[in-house]
Formats: C-alpha cells, sequence, structure tokens
C-alpha cells in the first residue's frame, strides 16, 4: 500500500465531504443553519428549518458526495499500488470525516463545524455494498422513523444494522477484509449523534415535525 496514494485519497475525498450544502442553503435564505434548530449542518435542521424543498436538495448533495467521492477514489488509483477496495474504503471514511468537520464551514465561520455524517455515510453505502443487502438499513431507518418519528434513533439503529450486516459478509468471505475500516465510518456517526443519544435515553430528543427552537 502506497502511503502517497493512500494521502491522495483521503485528501480529495476530505475536500469533496467539506462541501458545506446546508450552510450555503441556509445563507441564500438568510439565515445561520449552526444558530437554528439543532444546530447542525444536515438535511433534518435544514427540514426544520427551511422546510422540506430544501432539506431534499441538502439531501441529494450530501448523498452525493458519499458517492463521488468513493467513485473518484477508485479511478484515481492504480489497483497495482492500492486496490479499488482499499481506496473506497479509505474514501468512505474521508468524506464522511470531511462533511463532520467541514474545512469550508470551518473557514467561512471561524469555528471548526460540520455536520453529523449520516447522509453521506448512506451516500458511500450505496455504492460499496453489494446489492443484497443494499437496501436492508435504509428498511431499518424508514420503519423505525415512521413509528418513533426519531431521525436519530432511525440512523443510529440503520449503523448498527449495517455493521452486523458487514461482519457477516466479511465472516462469509463476500467482502474484503479492509471493509472492517469501513466500521469506522460508523463510529464517526456514533460519536457525532452522542447528544442525541443522551437525549434518547433522558427522553427529551426532537421529533420529526417538532417546530424549530429560534
Amino acid at each position: 500500500m502506497d502511503l502517497l496514494t493512500v494521502l491522495l485519497v483521503v485528501i480529495v475525498s476530505y475536500v469533496i465531504g467539506s462541501f458545506p450544502s446546508a450552510y450555503l442553503a441556509g445563507r441564500w435564505n438568510g439565515i445561520n443553519i449552526f444558530e437554528l434548530g439543532s444546530g447542525n449542518m444536515g438535511a433534518t435542521n435544514t427540514l426544520r428549518t427551511l422546510g422540506l424543498k430544501w432539506a431534499l436538495v441538502v439531501l441529494a448533495i450530501d448523498l452525493g458526495k458519499g458517492v463521488f467521492a468513493v467513485f473518484l477514489s477508485a479511478r484515481l488509483v492504480d489497483p497495482v499500488v492500492l486496490s479499488h477496495a482499499s481506496a473506497s474504503v479509505i474514501s468512505a471514511v474521508a468524506v464522511v470525516v470531511g462533511h463532520n468537520w467541514s474545512l469550508f464551514a470551518s473557514l467561512l465561520t471561524g469555528t471548526i463545524r460540520g455536520g453529523k455524517g449520516a447522509a453521506t455515510a448512506a451516500g458511500t453505502w450505496l455504492i460499496l455494498m453489494p446489492v443484497q443487502i443494499l437496501f436492508i438499513p435504509v428498511i431499518v431507518m424508514v420503519i423505525t422513523i415512521a413509528k418513533t418519528r426519531y431521525m436519530s434513533l432511525g440512523v443510529l439503529l440503520s449503523v448498527l444494522t449495517a455493521g452486523i450486516l458487514i461482519g457477516v459478509m466479511i465472516v462469509q468471505r463476500q467482502l474484503d477484509t479492509i471493509y472492517v475500516v469501513y466500521y469506522l465510518v460508523g463510529a464517526l456517526i456514533v460519536y457525532r449523534f452522542r447528544d442525541n443519544i443522551k437525549r434518547l435515553l433522558a427522553g427529551n430528543e426532537r421529533r420529526i415535525g417538532d417546530s424549530v427552537q429560534i
């Protein structure tokens, strides 16, 4: 594994992940997304503050960041130097780091800022995973949200489901062992959702449809 190639994949993916879609959508509409609602740069907070149309725009862009970073990284590298599987998994981690601690959002606001990585991680999942397991975490998330209106709980249960599926497929040799590194994506999401976990346990987590706090 060539370290310069790995560094190239990390930098390219991080920069792609850093594109601050929710922040720019907020600024386009005259608000600072970091100062409203949950203060998070993501589609859920965009839904609360700007409505469904802009939330869908942000969701599409954040998903696209994950897809594009993994797709591009696998084609940037020589597979003799770094396998496509390795490049893709490393890219997935780096693009989520970029979203969660966005270079551009930090430069624009003067403070290290970002989102929670769920949509961008979902974009990497869409391109990395075999079709037979692709939609299982999505189904888990949709059912959970429909039953509880907790977006955070839906995301966390989908991450747990994805982790179990990856482990099973690695053991069954349907995925390369490099996919163990993909667990870092789940760890990053859980870390960024730590306050949501505390609120879920305390019973005061925000539900979808709750009014924004201004």
